[in-house]
């Protein structure tokens, strides 16, 4: 709803119908004086007899019919020896149940609040409150005061509620202190404000527009802002004059607010590579740490106790294959060091390397686990081996700490019990990652790297496989050679075409790479969704759910946002008697397909029959919408057989996933894939895009659009660069 359209309600709580205490959630009854009305929305630790001013809007539930949905919420207490009876008796304050309630009013009336808040010793004098209960209700009471008080305080800036709790969880009763002493503690990623709007608080309870809180959080938001990007550092300069032009105060205060944060420890500055480099301090940490392990790990080889040789030619025997030398090479390499990269394009063995591995590890009895960054890629993992594979997250335990931050149960302190790691599709590693995978492993534990460096680089900071690589400092296999049975494969050729930078003859007539030429992103629209909807399930017999259509881009008409309506409004129609929940810019509708797009450890799962089965979902999870519950305000996502429930409020970590970008697309595989090919911004047009996306078809691969852009994607190799010092480090002596 458009805030100019906001109407104002005012009213006296009834009744409390619904209430989540994790995120606020509430549905009420609210009298007014234009009658007793339903309103829902974020307000966390509403009890009857509050009085509530709600500014929001009124919609039509399809089940529950009027409400009103309050987008912000100004409390106040109960006025009136009734009003103030509901709320006491309603349970609000621990230890006060109706008939004390009863026993409270009659004693001070009007001022039954006013005493429990200041005066709390008087309690004492309402038969059966001893000293020590008056004082528990004090806190009690103070307590939901504070975090009433913080709430109405926030919302004049229209800051939400979920911003109050999660500041009242980590400062209690100064939460509001804290904020007015400085807003800028808002700004951390933990409580879900933005720096600008940490800023428009600041300013207007007068803070200087250069004081040192403003120009601080600045530079730290510049820094935060891009690790999105995937830079681990900034250069000195650029940082300085990034934050001067978000600020306008100067180089110099600028200047003086890095040296202060460099000098508080919240920020590292030091010569990387030639470059005057700023850090956030766990960034540069996390840095250092790889390089140590890493450069340690290398120079500790195993000691050389078992015929290698003999071991690896059983291996052979077992499978029935002989080894081509690189292939040799690699799965020697694995039994003789600490650690070693395997890298390769599509159709160069990796798999059967790995495999290889696995099975001389076996031999030399070391307890083996296997990992991916993504659920999708964990999976794959286990059906090409053949052996159990885990998320990296899931292998190291992840939870929830206080303050949201997150937490791995496999740390230094209590390192994984196992004797190897090995990782694939490694290029999809951010540097934070890395580092707590390597910090759960024991002293001694092996670790094998699996990957192709020619994909796209981590989403998250860094640029760890590529980096580990380039420096040579890690034993690396390249595999090159493409084995009969691959090359074979219009995908497999053609991938490597270009890799080289070769535009593939795209009149070729392949039986599982074709190009449909379109004049038109209109004409390449309707083609695709032609191709889902009817071409491929009825002439292929390849169901829907196993298409996955990509484009480099976001934006445009065959964008990833205009493609999900299209193929949504094909695939999944809206029906009589199908549940949809509009939530944001997306229709949710019961059937649709869906992505995870961030990492929640701490949301519950249950397996298909019902029963618990864990925790954590991850960025990247793709699913099917199973129920839209209106009553609970919840929606179910089936994860393969995994039954993920989400609170409405929780859709933001969901979008459409008929369409992806090829970004989103790494680390999965897909029986077929339709590719757009259209114009976009220059930076996407790139070939490592393009050869992510050919590489992700397992059996099929149609390209729909312009040749133009195929030509253009090939022979653009710029790669935009990432601020990241690990190879420099790695490159150090020890």
């Amino acid at each position: 709803m458009d805030e100019a359209q906001y109407i104002q309600i005012e009213g006296t709580v009834a009744a409390l119908i619904y209430q989540n205490a994790e995120n606020g959630y509430a549905v009420l009854r609210l009298n007014t004086a234009d009658g007793t009305v339903t309103a829902v929305g974020c307000m966390p630790g509403v009890n009857p007899g509050e009085s509530l001013v709600l500014t929001g809007g009124w919609a039509t539930h399809q089940s529950y019919g009027e409400q009103f949905k309050a987008e912000f919420a100004e409390r106040r207490m109960p006025k009136g020896r009734d009003a103030i009876y509901s709320y006491l008796a309603s349970g609000a304050i621990k230890n006060v149940g109706p008939a004390k309630a009863r026993d409270i009013v009659e004693r001070f009336g009007d001022q039954a609040l006013e005493i429990i808040e200041n005066e709390p010793e008087k309690l004492s004098q309402v038969r059966g409150i001893t000293a020590k209960r008056a004082m528990e209700v004090s806190v009690s009471f103070r307590r939901q005061v504070g975090l009433r008080r913080l709430i109405d305080f926030l919302s004049h800036f229209g800051l939400k509620p979920l911003v109050a709790i999660k500041l009242y969880k980590t400062y209690g009763d100064e939460a509001l202190a804290a904020v007015k002493d400085n807003p800028y503690i808002m700004a951390d990623e933990q409580f879900g404000a933005d720096f600008y709007e940490a800023d428009a608080v600041a300013l207007s309870l007068g803070f200087d527009s250069d004081c040192a809180e403003r120009v601080e959080s600045a530079v730290l938001f510049e820094l935060y802002h891009n690790l999105d990007n995937g830079h681990t550092f900034l250069p000195y300069d650029k940082l300085v004059a990034a934050t001067n032009q978000l600020i306008d105060v100067g180089h110099q205060t600028v200047a003086d607010a890095v040296d202060a944060l460099c000098e508080s420890g919240f920020m590292v500055r030091e010569p990387v590579a030639g470059v005057d480099a700023c850090y956030l301090e766990a960034f540069h940490d996390a840095e250092q740490f790889i390089a140590q392990r890493l450069l340690a790990m290398s120079d500790d080889p195993v000691a050389d106790t078992a015929d290698i040789g003999a071991l690896v030619s059983e291996v052979e025997r077992e499978y029935g294959i002989t080894y081509a030398r690189l292939q040799y090479q690699a799965v020697e390499m694995a039994a003789k060091s600490r650690i070693m990269v395997l890298t390769g394009g599509p159709g160069t063995g990796k798999t059967t390397c790995v495999r290889g591995i696995i099975a001389l590890f076996d031999k030399l009895r070391l307890k083996t686990v296997l990992c991916a960054p993504t659920g999708r890629a964990a999976k794959r993992m286990s059906e090409l081996t053949g052996r159990e594979a885990a998320t990296i997250h899931r292998l190291l335990g992840a939870g929830i700490g206080d303050g949201d931050a997150l937490i791995f149960e496999h740390d230094e302190t209590n390192p994984l019990n196992t004797d190897a790691v090995i990782v694939d599709e490694t290029s999809m590693v951010d540097i934070t990652l890395m580092r707590s995978l390597l910090a759960a492993m024991k002293p001694g534990c092996r670790l094998v790297l699996v990957g192709d460096a020619d994909q796209l680089p981590s989403v998250g900071p860094g640029n760890v496989f590529s980096d580990i690589i380039r420096s040579e400092a890690v034993g690396t296999i390249v595999l090159s050679e493409i084995f009969r049975q691959a090359n074979e494969s219009g995908i497999v050729k053609n991938a490597h075409l270009i890799n080289k930078g070769t535009v593939p003859d795209l009149s070729e007539k392949c039986a599982d790479f074709f190009f449909l030429r379109r004049t038109s992103q209109d004409k390449s629209l309707e083609t695709i969704v032609e191709l889902c909807a009817e071409r491929l399930p009825k002439n292929m017999g390849i169901d829907p759910s196993q298409i996955q259509v990509l484009s480099p881009t976001r934006k445009n008409r065959t964008g990833t946002e205009n493609l999900n309506a299209r193929l949504q409004a094909a695939l999944n129609p809206a029906s009589q008697g199908k549940k949809e929940k509009a939530f944001g810019e997306y229709i949710f509708r019961e059937g649709d397909k869906v992505m995870q797009i961030r990492n929640n450890y701490d949301i519950i799962w249950k397996s298909a029959d019902g029963f618990f089965g864990g925790t954590g979902v991850f960025n990247g999870d793709i699913g099917q919408i199973r129920e839209i519950d209106f009553t609970h305000e919840t929606l179910t996502v089936d994860f393969e057989d995994k039954l993920v429930t989400y609170l409405f409020e929780q859709m933001t970590e969901l979008e459409p996933a008929y369409a992806l970008t090829v970004h989103k697309s790494q680390g999965s595989e897909y029986r077929a894939v339709i590719l757009a090919a259209a114009a976009g911004a220059q930076q996407l047009l790139v070939r490592s895009v393009l050869y992510t996306a050919v590489t992700r078809a397992r059996e099929l691969l149609i390209i729909v659009g312009d040749q133009g852009i195929i030509e253009t994607m090939v022979h653009n190799d710029k790669r935009q660069r990432r601020y990241s010092g690990l190879r420099a480090r790695l490159m150090r002596p020890l």
